[in-house]
């Protein structure tokens, strides 16, 4: 049986990157990260709680990568750039042909981002995995929620709604043939951050929030700090491709209030289009314009003729949704 710190030194105990910035890593009391001159250390911290985030017995590799992603995100959404992470992990037992696989996983997107493990516990409890994340930004230069400004587009990265279509699936709230059901389910299970974008549209855009509970929800957190309203325009959301085999209302109701499709949703002012979509393209990411930032408070939603939908929509919640 593998003690905590054979745990530790077999399957998450790396030399920090040279020529990174990670001065101290794995190993001491705390790690030591140094900063570029003129950026803001931006830090994030997500959990994913076994029955509640994922499904038992989930695959590992996919699940390790997934933890990562998640806060990945979260810094691509304020345009950070990644530097290191700390990994909290309860496990019922300490199992190598868990533990291979999960830090596989973890650790080869860490590769590709550039992202340190840096430090973090281990304890024997209940599968829970939580991670914080560091990244850095130039001064004044984050993605907020609270820069939205009336006459902002309104634009999503990539497509909405597979993740929640795979989940409906695995529900049998739906009955999907297996080839989609499969398809939906990388998007569920192992969703792409989009760093590069997030870092591409430092100086074009405004706000930004990555979309982890619901489109409708989460640029609600950006109205609500920005002060303002906005209307989207639901026919021209980007639904995923086994979304969009879907009839039109399960679309309707997946891209608004589906959840966890680790997009971004963003602000920029109108005259700044062809440089949102140079930076989709440098980032290799669709963009698609879906709405407009307008004074008047509230989130209106209108077709492809401009007439208003009243769709009855709830985002996760995870103290309200069962």
């Amino acid at each position: 049986m593998l003690s905590e710190f054979d745990l530790i030194a077999q399957y998450f105990n790396r030399p920090p990157r040279a020529g990174g910035q990670v001065a101290l890593g794995v190993g001491d009391d705390c790690a030591l990260i140094a900063p570029s001159a003129g950026t803001q250390l931006a830090i994030s911290s997500d959990m994913l709680v076994e029955g509640r985030h994922f499904f038992p017995g989930a695959d590992p590799r996919s699940l390790g990568h997934k933890c990562l992603a998640v806060n990945l995100s979260d810094l691509a959404a304020m345009g950070a750039k990644p530097l290191g992470f700390m990994l909290a992990l309860a496990l019922p037992e300490a199992r190598p042909e868990w533990l291979a696989p999960f830090s596989e996983g973890m650790l080869a997107l860490a590769d590709l981002h550039q992202c340190e493990l840096i430090g973090g516990d281990t304890t024997k409890g209940p599968l829970n995995i939580c991670i914080t994340i560091f990244g850095e930004v130039p001064n004044d230069g984050a993605l907020r929620r609270d820069a939205a400004r009336p006459g902002d587009d309104i634009w999503i990265s990539g497509s909405l709604g597979d993740a929640r279509l795979a989940l409906a699936g695995y529900r049998n709230e739906c009955m999907l043939p297996p080839a989609t059901l499969s398809a939906a389910g990388e998007r569920m299970h192992q969703p792409a951050p989009r760093v590069a974008l997030g870092l591409a549209l430092r100086g074009i855009a405004r706000a930004a929030i990555d979309i982890s509970d619901g489109l409708a929800g989460d640029l609600g957190h950006i109205l609500k700090r920005s002060s303002v309203g906005a209307t989207l325009f639901v026919d021209d959301l980007p639904a995923g491709p086994m979304l969009r085999t879907q009839e039109r209302n399960l679309q309707h109701s997946f891209t608004l209030a589906g959840g966890d499709d680790y997009e971004l949703c963003f602000t920029a002012p109108a005259d700044k289009r062809d440089e949102v979509l140079a930076a989709g393209h440098a980032a290799g990411t669709a963009v698609t314009r879906v709405g407009i930032i307008e004074p008047a408070l509230g989130l209106r939603l209108t077709d492809a003729a401009g007439a208003p939908l009243d769709l009855k929509l709830a985002s996760f919640d995870h103290f309200a949704t069962p």
